[in-house]
């Protein structure tokens, strides 16, 4: 093989190679010494066999998996896909299982869990695909409305619409040339995912006869998916916030010979069913017996014959004498719910693509590539060296009835059938310039909730102020702190009496009861809010102060009696409770429920002011980046808490540009942020800008292990280099 590996200075590899195939084992095998570790766990993940190394804990999502069929369905997916991209995402396999023994030799965590890499299959590039966004799109929020429509009553029923805990996005945006210094475009943008340790991007370049892309890579996925340049035109994406997966209750029973049947608008039909054992390692190693069932609509996700489980109510088109999800009745027919999402049905993933976007020359190109895009649901923006420019969704939604995109449906009942084909995919023109936050807009009609306004507005105004915007001051945008969603708050702040009561601050009244006036202890602090310029810079003491009132707000709502009936944890298994939990509901609906809802004007107002009185009574709260701090998942969480401690306070809020998620009101701690940040700059490929939260390598203890974090933390970013003199050529013959 004719390959070549060359290295930046900040370790990002860059690839040439012959030929497409060469090239992909390239990548494959680059990533595998640089992320033996990351890989092998997006593998185990992949398959459900997580459990049998980092124990226990695991088996929940382990159990999911096999449930859900996850590795089945990549098989499935893979088959389907034309001889030459089998051969592509084959030879990118061949390389990962080429590098996999260096890596590992590299990376401590191998010898840490006594785990020994395995070998990858043809499909297993299509699996992560699978387990990584398979919670994207947040279908458990379906449970979520089903048990505030239960509880609480069904005009609630989309009371917290907003982006809740579960779900991910990103901020993205291109510029014309004509409001450019250069006079050509430029696209940017950052992805909000959950911050993972390594990160979940990769920084590549992938060079042959046939293209030269530069871009953002998901470890253990060939080519590049959602982030590239390759010199004549650049493309990027955010989640749409479609709706695309299903949940139906299902009706099962066992048939004399040990099978399975389900109740469908035909009547009973046979089920498949079959065993798996979910191997547990670490103190009580043991395994767990895991009975796999498919209907027609698909995998059953949530319910055991015989396990307990909530009453399903009236439901979406149910009646009320149904069965709860797990619970037998007295003929041995049970309750469970399936999940229905578009690979499994249609055996389409959408890696096609891959290579075709590698390929493109020009928007037109991007255009026809996405085309056969399946999951996730993207916003998809572009723009080429021709003036070419590109705002659409990209992805399949099936056509169904509205009810299944807010609730669990009935199995039995037609009307919840999908309809053949797919919804049409939205597109819009790009007038000067054109956003993308996971607001309700472009992709509207596809889904129900969608992140709120604030962030795709307020980059909206920022790159209106200028007309000669250039690849680096786009990083401007990207660090905004303003944050509008604490207006509402600081509204009914404002309204609040300020005349000092004397036995306010000691005993502070209930809801229920009549409003008192600030003591002069809050008086001030309110008076300092009123002042602060809402920015959540991680030095500003009034950001602290904010959050720790609003923190206070929140648990008092979600204490609030009008939630007393959402407040018993909802009988579904722990990896949905994320979801399911009424605090963070709270936290993240907070602007909606001050201003409606079921808890009265009166009680929120009195809510606001024992909040103010519990700040004001208490130590000055520190900065917001004291407490604000990052939080990224790592798969070997490090056992010593005052670790904790080397990871950096961090400016902006969930709703800001600069988006930093925590659960106001339970932890200030963020898990969510920008997993990259890019500027792609169409009049010169290396005036184009990249970082990532940690750096090129996954091997702890590597120099490009953590050197890109005080960047990403100051808002700077890296150049992208192209020219191959610029770069050092690693000398090594194992191939």
């Amino acid at each position: 093989m004719s390959i070549e590996v060359y290295r930046d200075s900040w370790g990002i590899p860059h690839l040439r190679a012959a030929d497409p195939c060469e090239l992909a084992f390239a990548q494959g095998r680059v990533t595998a010494v640089d992320r033996a570790w990351q890989l092998e766990v997006e593998r185990h993940r992949a398959q459900g066999t997580t459990a049998a190394f980092l124990g226990a804990a695991e088996t929940g999502w382990d159990t999911f998996v096999r449930r859900a069929r996850l590795a089945d369905t990549a098989r499935r997916c893979f088959d389907r896909l034309d001889p030459a991209t089998q051969r592509w995402v084959g030879a990118y396999v061949d390389g990962v299982d080429a590098g996999l023994a260096e890596g590992a030799r590299r990376a401590p965590e191998f010898a840490a869990t006594g785990l020994e890499p395995g070998r990858w299959e043809p499909w297993t590039p299509l699996a992560v695909w699978l387990s990584t966004h398979i919670l994207f799109a947040g279908f458990p929020t379906k449970l979520w409305r089903e048990e505030v429509a239960r509880r609480l009553g069904e005009e609630w029923t989309e009371l917290f619409a907003t982006d809740g805990p579960g779900t991910a996005g990103s901020n993205g945006w291109v510029v014309s040339g004509g409001r450019t210094g250069s006079g050509a475009a430029i696209v940017a943008g950052d992805p909000h995912r959950f911050i993972e340790a390594p990160g979940v991007y990769q920084q590549i370049r992938l060079a042959c006869p046939e293209y030269d892309v530069v871009g953002l890579a998901v470890p253990g996925v060939p080519g590049l998916a959602h982030f590239g340049h390759t010199g004549g035109v650049a493309w990027a994406i955010t989640n749409a916030m479609a709706d695309y997966q299903d949940l139906y209750r299902e009706r099962l029973r066992r048939t004399e010979d040990g099978g399975v049947e389900a109740l469908g608008p035909d009547g009973w039909r046979p089920a498949s069913v079959h065993v798996e054992r979910v191997e547990v390692g670490g103190a009580e190693p043991g395994e767990v017996e895991v009975e796999v069932i498919e209907t027609e609509r698909g995998p059953v996700i949530i319910g055991d014959a015989g396990a307990a489980g909530p009453r399903s109510g009236d439901g979406a088109g149910g009646d009320g004498g149904a069965t709860g999800a797990g619970e037998s009745d007295r003929d041995g027919v049970w309750e469970a719910i399936s999940l229905r999402y578009p690979p499994r049905v249609t055996g389409e993933l959408g890696f096609g693509v891959l290579p075709e976007l590698l390929g493109a020359r020009t928007v037109a190109d991007v255009d026809r590539a996405v085309d056969g895009w399946v999951e996730p649901v993207n916003v998809v923006q572009a723009a080429d060296t021709e003036g070419g420019l590109l705002h659409r969704v990209a992805g399949h939604v099936p056509v169904r009835a509205r009810a299944n995109s807010l609730r669990i449906v009935p199995a039995w009942e037609a009307a919840h059938a999908w309809q053949e084909g797919a919804a049409a995919m939205p597109r819009a023109g790009v007038d000067g310039h054109a956003v993308m936050a996971n607001a309700r807009g472009l992709a509207a009609p596809l889904g129900v909730e969608f992140a709120p306004r604030h962030r795709a507005a307020r980059i909206d105004a920022l790159l209106g102020e200028s007309t000669s915007w250039t690849a680096q001051e786009m990083a401007s945008v990207h660090t905004d702190t303003d944050n509008p969603s604490a207006a509402p708050l600081l509204e009914a702040i404002r309204t609040l009496d300020t005349p000092a009561s004397p036995s306010s601050a000691s005993s502070p009244a209930s809801p229920s009861s009549p409003a008192e006036s600030l003591s002069s202890a809050a008086s001030a602090l309110r008076e300092r809010l009123l002042g602060w310029d809402r920015r959540m810079e991680a030095d500003s003491t009034d950001a602290g102060l904010y959050a720790a009132v609003r923190g206070a707000v929140v648990r008092r709502v979600a204490a609030h009696r009008a939630f007393e009936a959402l407040r018993e944890p909802a009988p579904y298994p722990a990896l949905f409770q994320p979801w399911l939990a009424l605090g963070p509901r709270v936290a993240f609906a907070l602007e909606t429920l001050l201003v409606s809802g079921p808890v009265p004007a009166e009680d929120i107002t009195e809510i606001v002011r024992q909040a103010l009185e519990e700040v004001a009574a208490g130590e000055e709260p520190p900065a917001w980046g004291a407490t604000h701090r990052l939080a990224p998942w790592q798969a070997l969480p490090d056992e010593d808490a005052a670790a904790d401690a080397r990871w950096p306070g961090l400016g902006g809020d969930h709703d800001c540009v600069l988006s930093t998620s925590s659960v106001p009101g339970f932890t200030d701690r963020s898990a969510r942020a920008s997993a990259a940040r890019y500027v792609w700059d169409l009049a010169d490929r290396d005036n184009s800008l990249w970082v990532v939260p940690f750096g090129a390598s996954g091997v702890a203890g590597d120099a490009h292990h953590l050197d890109q974090l005080p960047l990403w933390l100051r808002g700077e970013l890296v150049p992208v280099t192209t020219d191959w003199h610029h770069l050092t050529k690693e000398h090594d013959d194992r191939r």
